[in-house]
């Protein structure tokens, strides 16, 4: 994995990750591994009277695929030391079995921290459909490796 730095990363630098379909399997999967089987991702009857009208995927399950994809896009190299936590997660729209998620991430907030080897990132995640309508946002907080220390 290239090496990379906090310093590597300024506020607004930006990228997106390659795309993935949803489908019934990811759901059914993540139902089986949290153990949520509430009715809006499950029943089909249940839903259509919903004004969903159909099934959905969870939202942490959504949180998650948007959490490997970046992982896998590879664009931090090895520059993060620990994920710091989430703010400011929103579910702004569903996403339906057959929808094509992509991860749009900026850079939004850089803090210096009392340790001149190590700094704080927030980056936001904007997860976007395939009618590029957002359908979850929130801000990832990882703690990074500092160029200047390591000079």
């Amino acid at each position: 994995m290239t090496q990379k730095y906090y310093e590597d990363f300024d506020i607004g630098f930006n990228f997106k990750t390659l795309s993935i379909t949803v489908t019934e399997t990811h759901v059914v999967n993540w139902a089986g591994l949290t153990m949520d089987f509430y009715p809006l991702h499950m029943d089909s009857e249940y839903c259509a009277k919903t004004v969903f009208k159909e099934r959905i995927a969870h939202g942490p399950l959504i949180f998650g695929m948007a959490v490997g994809m970046v992982g896998l896009a590879k664009v931090e190299g090895s520059s993060i030391i620990a994920w710091m936590g989430v703010d400011k997660m929103r579910m702004l729209a569903p996403v339906k079995f057959g929808d094509t998620i992509t991860v749009h991430v900026e850079v939004v907030e850089r803090k210096e921290t009392s340790k001149p080897s190590q700094g704080l990132q927030t980056w936001r995640y904007t997860i976007k459909n395939q009618r590029d309508e957002a359908v979850m946002v929130l801000d990832m907080k990882f703690l990074m490796h500092r160029k200047v220390a390591n000079a």
